[in-house]
């Protein structure tokens, strides 16, 4: 559940903090859409179950879902738009270095709730159309300098309008992999890892994060926004490329 740390004091009132949630939403959209070259696309709330399109996440969760009389039909309130994005980058006809973005809300019932993680989801989600040569270190942690540089465009200009909110993000950023942190503080959770390493080097990016790796061994997977696609191959022949997720 929420945790509220001691003597925790917060620098703008109720008010204040709304109008600044919708700003962030605002000022953010207009730097990653323009360092990223990406679109504005409507995402769905729900989809139908056979349609494939909703992330099942680890497998285990359940969706909400609920009948529609009139369509005949039963949907799933949608957990992600990891797959859904894959297939309007083919639907749309996104070419190579552009991409779309979304404002995507979701419903999580069996999320484990803490102060980063919700039932409700409300989250700007992207995904990019690259080509095989740029499937590389190089470009990905380019693309992780964008976002970050947009992030702190984004907190630039939100400080002239709320001069008392402090600076969270900066924009050098120290890129590791999870087997390094596990080599590296092997006595450590790899939650105590992360808050480590961000402790020491503060705007960090983490690769190769995924499920339980052997000791000394990289995850096999990157939770990505950047993906793969080859313009004559239809949705499922898609390749997902490591890559970031905003």
């Amino acid at each position: 559940m929420t945790f509220i740390p001691e003597n925790y004091k917060p620098v703008l009132t109720v008010m204040e903090t709304e109008a600044a949630i919708a700003d962030t939403k605002r000022i953010f959209e207009k730097y990653l859409s323009a360092a990223l070259n990406l679109r504005r696309i409507s995402a769905p709330m729900f989809v139908r179950p056979e349609s494939g399109l909703n992330d099942n996440l680890n497998g285990v969760e359940r969706p909400v879902s609920f009948d529609i009389p009139s369509a005949g039909t039963t949907v799933e309130v949608v957990h992600s738009l990891a797959k859904w994005k894959r297939n309007a980058l083919a639907k749309y006809g996104f070419a190579a270095d552009s991409g779309l973005y979304c404002d995507m809300n979701a419903l999580r019932r069996d999320e484990e709730l803490d102060n980063l993680h919700s039932v409700y989801v409300d989250q700007w989600d992207w995904e990019r159309v690259i080509t095989a040569e740029e499937r590389s270190r190089e470009f990905l942690l380019d693309v992780v300098g964008k976002i970050v540089g947009a992030m702190c465009d984004t907190q630039a200009e939100l400080k002239t309008i709320y001069p008392a909110l402090p600076d969270v993000i900066g924009r050098e950023v120290y890129a590791v992999t999870t087997a390094e942190l596990e080599e590296r503080y092997p006595e450590l959770t790899p939650k105590e890892r992360e808050n480590k390493v961000c402790r020491e080097h503060g705007t960090v990016f983490i690769m190769q994060i995924g499920g339980a790796a052997a000791l000394g061994q990289a995850a096999r997977r990157t939770r990505a926004g950047l993906r793969r696609l080859e313009p004559q191959r239809r949705y499922n022949d898609m390749v997902r490329a490591d890559g970031v997720r905003a």
